[in-house]
């Protein structure tokens, strides 16, 4: 099993935000348990993002379920943030939301706002993401789904029909450790605010 470890040096903390900044725009990550949601943020943020991973202990046992994620010792107990200039007027604010059942209390708190959400599918698992779509279409809020796989598995068609999702929704390979391929999934997700009806050519790889 691949390491969740970004495989990008860690950002500088002190990337300054631009003091024409006027823009702020508000992206969502969601995701079962385990899925890669921390190493999204860090591989893509351009400032050292804020985490709020805390070891886990012997009391998460029987609370938190880590069938498929046995290797993980840490947990994100509210979110992951990070930043990401889009031009010198527009700043990109990125949140990662914890995957465990404990913590859904908090999503209501962090779609305040989001213009739209990445939903990270492990295809190991992919029943972990069927409440983040209904979060998500329950706040009637644009998303697009990104697979980042841990070994080989169902190809996206599967993984579509598997999650019941439209055509419109756009459906990519991602390899949360890799900065270009996270960019990538954000890249399809401002298309697809901008036209939201409008198919991808394909479904992309990362």
């Amino acid at each position: 099993m691949r390491s969740n470890v970004s495989e990008q040096p860690v950002p500088t903390p002190r990337t300054p935000l631009p003091n024409a900044a006027r823009d702020a725009l508000k992206l969502v990550v969601v995701g079962g348990f385990g899925v890669g949601k921390t190493t999204m943020v860090g591989s893509v943020s351009e400032i050292r993002p804020l985490s709020t991973e805390e070891t886990m202990t012997q009391a998460s046992t029987g609370v938190d379920d880590t069938s498929g994620v046995r290797s993980k010792t840490a947990t994100t107990a509210a979110f992951d943030f990070g930043r990401i200039t889009i031009n010198e007027y527009k700043v990109l604010y990125l949140f990662g939301a914890p995957g465990q059942e404990r913590f859904w209390f908090l999503w209501n708190q962090l779609f305040s706002g989001s213009l739209g959400a990445v939903v990270m599918v492990d295809t190991r698992r992919v029943e972990d993401s069927w409440y983040s779509i209904d979060r998500l279409e329950h706040h009637r809020m644009p998303f697009v789904v990104a697979v980042n796989r841990f070994r080989p598995g169902p190809d996206l068609g599967q993984v579509r029909e598997a999650l019941s999702l439209s055509e419109e929704v756009p459906l990519l390979e991602c390899d949360a450790r890799r900065r270009d391929s996270c960019k990538n999934v954000l890249i399809t997700l401002v298309h697809h605010l901008a036209d939201p009806n409008q198919q991808p050519d394909r479904e992309g790889t990362p």
